[in-house]
């Protein structure tokens, strides 16, 4: 029962963050949720299926937190506690630092600022960062092969947006500021030394 109701609150603090967020963006007129939006090719493939997979995934997360199902020792299940609280941490502590900048995809038609200050100062994609710690830290405490399934595909699609989408955006929307943040800082964390 423990690990329910702290993985309730996990799943609660982070998709709250998300949605809280996205509402207070809509508010001032900002649209927050550009995933496969204006897209065409690769690149919405990669969004929207992402999209899906991340609308799915809570819905298993909630399913295994309701049969409280896990084969792992209670020790594993602790590790994942920890991971699942570290990534919501991360995470909001991303989307606050991100301010009026934060989206969900790539803007190609909003100019946003590049947010190198704060915990961007020790990782280049905090926010996915806190997504993986909180998938991987569920996936432990509830672990079972659909989850399993599931959360190594989110986390791939992850990275995948990342390389193959956000970086050359990225890039192209910030030129030699962004490829100076990138020589300094890891993806997702640490400090490179040059």
């Amino acid at each position: 029962m423990v690990f329910q109701i702290i993985s309730i609150f996990i799943l609660a603090a982070f998709y709250g963050c998300y949605f809280i967020k996205m509402l207070l963006q809509k508010k001032q007129g900002i649209r927050t949720d550009h995933l496969g939006k204006g897209k065409a090719g690769l690149v919405r493939f990669i969004e929207i299926t992402m999209k899906v997979v991340t609308i799915l995934l809570p819905a298993i997360e909630l399913l295994c937190i309701a049969l409280n199902i896990s084969k792992l020792p209670t020790e594993v299940r602790i590790a994942g506690v920890c991971l699942g609280l570290a990534g919501t941490a991360v995470f909001i502590t991303a989307v606050i630092t991100m301010k009026d900048s934060w989206r969900a995809g790539v803007a190609n038609d909003e100019k946003t600022r590049l947010i190198t200050t704060g915990i961007y100062r020790i990782s280049r994609n905090p926010a996915f960062l806190g997504f993986d710690l909180v998938y991987v830290g569920i996936l432990l405490i509830f672990f079972n092969w659909l989850l399993l399934a599931v959360s190594v595909l989110a986390i791939i699609l992850f990275h995948i947006q990342i390389v193959y989408v956000e970086e050359k955006f990225l890039a192209a929307v910030f030129d030699g500021e962004y490829k100076d943040y990138k020589k300094r800082m890891n993806r997702y964390l640490g400090r490179r030394l040059i």
